[in-house]
This record gives structure tokens, C-alpha cells and sequence, in this order.
């Protein structure tokens, strides 16, 4: 089957704009743009699934650098670039100098003499910022502990294919104001959806995004809600989502963590106040029995698995477009 380079009008025409822009949080992007690599991303999934090649990044290679383990991330990304006809290098801090001292403004000028994009995964944000700085070639933030842009792109991708809209759609965050939810408020809320997150006491997300998801509601038409109750976040919401209660790097406050957000489960008494159609999000990985029981996560509302599916497409489409 021959290569297909380009696809429709939105990839020969638009994806000039984002070539060489580095992503490390997703208001970096404006809501013309997020939609545009929405469209992009639901283009090379029918592709995808067509059987049809499409290998815009023949020829080029992506760094990938993992101070923090996971698997969606890595699988997505090394399978997106091999999809697309490109490479990927798989580089932990114990194969880079990185372990031994040097610095992450001389990693960046290395790197991009190298290869054509750089993924970091990694726990300070401002170390992406420093990356993304000195770095000469895109800079794509796979998660920090602020951020997590391309897990929002998935998202939102997930709810306009089971919705068939996003603007005025009722989004319901349940847990921890950590940064999925940051990601995903900001973008939800760009896009004009009615998003409301609902915390344990103490767990709010940070107040200087909190301030701009105030903003972004304002100049961009979205509605933000900040609670205590989770009733409240869920009344007739169109999607409910929730994340581990305990991220990565904070296993030390496990115990505390599951006493503070007990009433924060999601399960069938919560799930019975939002609309009858609701759809049910998770980030992944789960642990069941404690912020959702497992007849909601493995039940029919549940899109956990094809969320996490769109990490693939979503990717994809940021990659060839900055790439």
C-alpha cells in the first residue's frame, strides 16, 4: 500500500502554524488551535483504522525522556512515531548525563543537534521550561507535576466522539486538584464546556490556575465551578471523571489521602445525579474500591479504555503537526 503524506485541507494548509512550537501546557494553545489538532487527531484515527499508512515524520526522530516510569505514555509515543514513519529513543535519566550532573540547558543544545522533538516526562515542571529554553527543536511536555497537556487532548477528543460537541457539554471532576485536572479544566474551559471540580478541603487545584480557568470561562464563553461537593459537580453532568487519589511521588500520604477523600468515591449513588447519558473518564491506572468502585469504571458509562486508546491519536496528531 503506497505512504499517504498529507491528508485534507486542515493538514496541508494549517499545520505550518504549529510546526517547531513547543507544548508543555495546554493554554499554550488557543481554542481555534486545540480544536484544530481535535480535527487533526480524529483524521489519522479513521486512517488509522482504515488501514491506510500515513507518514508525515519519515525520516525523523523523537527523544523521549522518562525521570518517571509509566505506560500509556511511552507506548503511545514510541507507536505514534513508528506509525508515522519516524524513530524514537528511549532515554531515562540513568542513560542520560543528566544522572551524573549535566545540565538540562546542555542537554537541550545536545539533544536537538540530534534529533527533531523531544518528549519529557518528568516530576519538576521547571525543568520542561528549562528544557524547552535552550532546546532548538519542539519540546512536548508527557507530564510534570503541574501539567499534563497531552492526557487533556485525549479527553477532550474522547467526549467529542461519545458527545458530538464540547461546547456547553457538563464536565465533573471528583478528587484531587493535581495536574490532570489543571490540564483538563483549562482546556475544557477554552472550549466552552461547563466544568465543575469538586475537591476534598486542602486539595483545591493551585489558585493561580483556579484564577486563570476564571479568566479563560470569561473570554472564551466556558463556565468554572469550584466545590467542596461532589453532589453538587455531578448534578446533570454530561461526564464524570476522577484520578488516583494518590499520584505518583506522594505514596507517603497515602493513609491521610484515603481518609481525606472517602466522600470523594465515585460510585452508584454519585453517578445516579448526573444525566441519565453520562459518560465515565479515568486517566488510568485505577485502583478500584477507592475512587471508583468497579461497577462504574467496568460498567457500561465507562470510556476508560478508549481514552486511553486516544493518548495514541491525540499524540500523533501534536507530533506531525509541531514535528
Amino acid at each position: 500500500m503506497k505512504p499517504v503524506k498529507t491528508l485534507d485541507l486542515y493538514a496541508d494548509i494549517q499545520l505550518s502554524h504549529y510546526k517547531g512550537k513547543s507544548t508543555l501546557q495546554i493554554d499554550e494553545w488557543n481554542r481555534e488551535e486545540i480544536l484544530g489538532l481535535l480535527h487533526y487527531a480524529s483524521q489519522i484515527k479513521a486512517m488509522q483504522k482504515s488501514g491506510k499508512v500515513y507518514q508525515p515524520l519519515a525520516g525523523k526522530t523523537l527523544a523521549m525522556i522518562f525521570t518517571k516510569s509509566s505506560t500509556r505514555t511511552r507506548v503511545s509515543f514510541e507507536v505514534g512515531m513508528y506509525q508515522l514513519g519516524g524513530s524514537s529513543l528511549f532515554l531515562t535519566d540513568k542513560d542520560l548525563q543528566l544522572g551524573r550532573g549535566e545540565t538540562i540547558s546542555d542537554t537541550a543544545k545536545i539533544l536537538s543537534s540530534y534529533v527533531d522533538g523531544i518528549m519529557i516526562r518528568t516530576h519538576a515542571h521547571e525543568d520542561v521550561i528549562e528544557l524547552a529554553k535552550h532546546a532548538s527543536v519542539p519540546v512536548i511536555n508527557g507530564l510534570t507535576d503541574l501539567y499534563h497537556p497531552c492526557q487533556a487532548l485525549a479527553d477532550l477528543l474522547t467526549i467529542q466522539e461519545h458527545k458530538g460537541k464540547l461546547q456547553g457539554m457538563k464536565l465533573a471532576f471528583i478528587g484531587d486538584g493535581n495536574n490532570v485536572a489543571n490540564s483538563l479544566v483549562l482546556a475544557a474551559v477554552i472550549l466552552g464546556l461547563d466544568v465543575r471540580v469538586a475537591t476534598p478541603p486542602g486539595y483545591e487545584m493551585q489558585e493561580a490556575i483556579v484564577q486563570k480557568a476564571q479568566e479563560y470561562a470569561v473570554q472564551y464563553g466556558g463556565k468554572f465551578l469550584m466545590t467542596h461537593d461532589a453532589s453538587v459537580a455531578v448534578d446533570q453532568a454530561d461526564v464524570i471523571y476522577t484520578d488516583v487519589w494518590t499520584s505518583m511521588g506522594f505514596e507517603e500520604e497515602n493513609e491521610q489521602r484515603l481518609k481525606d477523600f472517602a466522600a470523594y468515591q465515585v460510585n452508584k449513588a454519585l453517578v445516579a445525579k448526573a444525566d441519565s447519558a453520562y459518560i465515565f473518564m479515568h486517566c488510568l491506572p485505577v485502583h478500584r474500591g477507592e475512587e471508583v468502585t468497579a461497577e462504574i469504571i467496568d460498567g457500561p458509562h465507562s470510556v476508560v479504555f478508549e481514552e486511553a486508546e486516544n493518548r495514541l491519536h491525540a499524540q500523533k496528531a501534536l507530533l506531525a503537526s509541531v514535528m
